[in-house]
């Protein structure tokens, strides 16, 4: 600790160095207020002081580690879903801020790309983070405490473990107050971060400093369908480029690609456009100078960057877009992109967007008002089940075993075991965990993985557009969970959902006929007031569900419609155009052709929303529980606003009520208005 001491004055006195030194590990961080909580650190793979701190005990641990990371993309490595690994490499860091030891590791979740390569991880309030301490059993400290009342997010509870003592526990990620951070407790998260960054700086530990996170800036590309460069190569006498350039003059652009242009590979290392003939390639200065066009073309996302713009003003051949016509249309209302899209496209579209604001071409800083992420769909679930080969292959729990991905461990007996892979039709679901069926007591490991060809999980969509058609697969993905949920595919799902669309049809058409022809249920009748009712809480969930961007329970919503209307005698055909109308953007095939059986002669994609009565919504009658002692004997409907004596003289008059209670003293009648009537006899 002396050591440490002397070695703060030293560096107050010196100031924040300029460059990497030997003896510190360089980290960026967005959440300096939770320095304090840093129980580990973690260098990329690649990091150069990898080597010199990694101790002789762990070198070929360390070793492989690092190989096995070669092989995978920055995406693969930084994928959200992918279980987390690392390697301790034998060496401990000191926490500049309390003195404290921290074990290092290497991890191919941190990139030697972005920041420093090296992190110092706080579990208790980083997912990633988190993931990691949990699996290497690292200490997790709480450093932030969370405001009152505040509700953990979907992907906190995502990462979410239960303790002993049965209480659940889940990182934060959010802002709150400073708490077990020394001098700081107390503070909220703002102040924390910018006194401590001052307070850092004066001692020479850190400083303020802005991290761009946009990657893999390489805009130049060697094919021939990007746009062209509206640059021009000098060439000498000899031909050979004098290493000065020329742009296009305004009038000429935009450039346009070589017409009948056909590729064929050249042998050469040269761009494709070499070949793409003289006149495109070459032409002669005003001043006599010969040029040469610049072959090399910009890569796929250069006009994906800024597409948005043009479609908001696309035939608009003066300028980028209308300076009337963008601030109207702008910003964008939402963005919905995976992951792995958000972290690079997104990037690149806000990075043009304020390159155009700086030069006055657009007027809002950001392009996008709300990012949405949706979720990663999964192969479908695999069952791996265990046999004990020292007990005639008797079936062992999955709560009994450690697996490794590959081989299954009995905990108690270290007994290694066969991973049996077993069908989805020999396992079902009790509860929270999958069974096998013909043993209940015998759990399975089940588990998605991320479709890839090597696991011979990937589902084609032309496969299932040819069994199930077009709707059933696009209703299937909206129907399998929350939007930005990651979620494993079910075949069985698709056939749930491609029912739901047969029960639709049958609902409005008559499946007994040759030809389509209405069912003779649907009529040109007037809506009870039950059936408007029904609809028109159809139409308002169902309008706020596409708000939220939950098409999951919106499509519940129109199977709950379908189920309630389907045994009905009497349909009337007004009540099922709202509700083709409402099924259109989900299943748009099989609506217009209902809305065509319906009587309708023109298209309804012109149609507008239908709207929903707010007076139409009211309960006018309710059904309630009737209880005789604490048991449910029957159901009975009373006016939504009855009071307390008018639910109990109906419920005792219910014929079954009656007959419980007959030749019985109520010794006491509990009635909750609105929801239930209990009656305790003797």
């Amino acid at each position: 600790m002396a050591a440490f001491q002397k070695w703060r004055v030293q560096r107050a006195k010196a100031d924040f160095p300029s460059g990497l030194v030997d003896n510190c590990i360089r980290i960026y961080t967005t959440r300096p207020d939770t320095l304090y909580g840093a129980t580990y650190m973690v260098l990329a793979p690649e990091h150069p002081f990898v080597d010199r701190l990694t101790t002789p005990p762990q070198k070929a641990a360390v070793e492989a580690y690092r190989q096995q990371a070669a092989t995978k993309s920055d995406l693969d490595r930084t994928d959200l879903a992918k279980d987390k690994s690392g390697v301790f490499i034998g060496s401990f860091a000191i926490n500049p801020i309390n003195g404290q030891n921290v074990p290092i590791w290497i991890a191919d979740y941190v990139l030697m790309s972005y920041g420093t390569g090296a992190i110092m991880a706080v579990p208790a309030h980083d997912l990633r983070d988190w993931e990691f301490a949990v699996k290497y059993k690292i200490p997790i400290l709480q450093v932030v405490e969370l405001p009152d009342g505040y509700e953990p997010t979907k992907e906190e509870r995502d990462v979410a473990l239960q303790s002993d003592d049965g209480e659940l526990l889940y990182p934060f990620a959010g802002q709150g107050t400073a708490i077990h951070s020394g001098p700081y407790d107390g503070l909220p998260t703002a102040e924390f971060k910018t006194k401590i960054t001052a307070d850092l700086t004066e001692k020479g530990i850190g400083r303020l400093a802005v991290n761009y996170r946009l990657r893999d800036w390489l805009f130049s590309r060697q094919h021939f369908w990007g746009e062209p460069f509206p640059l021009w190569h000098e060439l000498d006498s000899d031909g050979k480029p004098t290493g000065l350039m020329r742009t296009d003059r305004a009038e000429d652009l935009p450039i346009k690609l070589p017409e009948n242009f056909e590729f064929k590979p050249h042998g050469r290392p040269d761009p494709p456009l070499e070949e793409a003939g003289d006149t495109w390639l070459y032409r002669t200065a005003d001043d006599g100078v010969k040029l040469k066009r610049e072959t090399n073309s910009m890569p796929q996302w250069a006009g994906s960057c800024w597409y948005y713009l043009r479609f908001a003003d696309p035939k608009n051949g003066e300028r980028l877009i209308d300076p009337d016509v963008e601030k109207y249309w702008l910003p964008v209302d939402v963005y919905i992109g995976g992951a792995e899209h958000a972290v690079l496209h997104l990037l690149y579209a806000r990075f043009w967007h304020k390159v155009l604001f700086d030069r006055g071409y657009v007027s809002t800083v950001e392009p996008f008002h709300r990012l949405v992420n949706q979720g990663m769909i999964l192969g479908e679930m695999e069952f791996i089940a265990f046999q004990d080969p020292s007990t005639e292959n008797s079936w062992v729990s999955a709560e009994d075993v450690e697996y490794d991905g590959t081989h299954g461990f009995h905990v108690s007996s270290k007994v290694k075991l066969h991973a049996v892979k077993r069908p989805s039709t020999d396992v079902e679901k009790v509860g929270g965990a999958f069974v096998l069926v013909d043993n209940p007591n015998i759990r399975v490991h089940a588990f998605s993985s991320k479709m890839s060809k090597s696991r011979g999980n990937v589902i084609n969509p032309d496969t299932v557009v040819t069994d199930y058609g077009a709707d059933s697969l696009r209703l299937y993905e909206m129907f399998m969970g929350p939007l930005e949920a990651t979620k494993p595919w079910s075949m069985q799902g698709v056939e749930g959902v491609h029912r739901f669309l047969g029960r639709v049809w049958r609902l409005i058409v008559d499946d007994r006929t040759d030809d389509v022809q209405l069912n003779p249920t649907v009529q040109d009748v007037e809506p009870t007031s039950e059936q408007l009712r029904l609809l028109h809480k159809t139409i308002k969930a169902v309008t706020e569900d596409i708000e939220k961007l939950s098409f999951n329970t919106a499509i519940s919503r129109m199977m709950e419609f379908t189920n309630e209307l389907g045994p009905q005698e009497a349909k009337p055909k007004a009540l099922l155009n709202s509700f083709v109308l409402l099924l259109a953007p989900f299943a748009p095939h099989l609506a217009e052709e209902l809305w065509q059986t319906l009587g309708n002669s023109k298209t309804l994609a012109y149609e507008p929303w239908p709207n929903y009565d707010e007076s139409l919504l009211v309960e006018t009658e309710i059904e309630i529980p009737v209880q005789v002692n604490g048991k449910l004997r029957a159901t009975v409907k009373v006016p939504a606003d009855a009071d307390k004596q008018t639910m109990e003289i109906l419920a005792t008059n219910h014929e079954v009520i009656a007959k419980q209670i007959e030749g019985k003293t109520i010794v006491k009648s509990i009635v909750i208005p609105g929801r239930m009537v209990n009656f305790v006899v003797k």
